[in-house]
């Protein structure tokens, strides 16, 4: 009987050691000052090579279909990632990647926007207001444009309209916090 529980915490020890092991080996390396924890992959021989990321000169990238994005923060407990979506362009209410129509997630690939988040929609026309969007003057949208310094070439702008992102939709995330509006960021999940 001791030979038997002997061999069998052995064969338990040695089972923790490989697997503890075997995360070790498959967690990439930083890049620069940032952990990339799994399962995101920077290079062929860690992570999950479905969760694959770029590391360029310390910096983390999220390269979508259709163009690629500085990486803002990681959140390995929550599994999410946010990104600095395209800015707007100087003196108007358009954004830089407009001709790259948006973000474009790849959908055989594990991201997905977070439901968390809200979507805006800045100078639309008014066939948007046919979708069940909430565009109204008193709107979270609005709300925004009045008050961040980062979207006054908005405030002439004829629409603008929210939705609670969950989807992979063209979309810029932004969360308020009592008025303070944080940098604008996209969070994938």
């Amino acid at each position: 009987m001791a030979v038997t529980f002997k061999l069998l915490s052995t064969a338990l020890f040695l089972l923790t050691c490989t697997v503890g092991l075997t995360l070790a080996v498959n967690r990439c390396p930083d890049c620069g000052s940032t952990a990339v924890p799994y399962p995101l992959s920077t290079g062929p021989t860690c992570g999950d090579q479905n969760y694959k990321i770029r590391c360029d000169a310390g910096s983390l990238i999220f390269d979508t279909l259709n163009n690629s994005f500085p990486i803002t923060s990681i959140d390995p407990l929550n599994q999410r990632i946010v990104i600095q979506p395209a800015g707007l362009v100087p003196n108007r209410c358009i954004t830089t990647d407009l001709s790259f129509n948006g973000v474009q997630l790849n959908s055989s690939l594990p991201f997905n926007i977070t439901s968390s988040k809200t979507i805006m929609f800045l100078n639309c026309t008014d066939s948007i207001l046919r979708s069940p969007l909430d565009c109204s003057a008193t709107g979270l949208c609005q709300v925004y444009v009045n008050e961040s310094s980062r979207t006054t070439a908005c405030e002439a702008a004829p629409i603008c309209c929210t939705f609670k992102a969950g989807g992979s939709a063209t979309a810029y995330a932004i969360r308020a916090r009592e008025n303070r509006w944080p940098k604008p960021g996209m969070e994938f999940q």
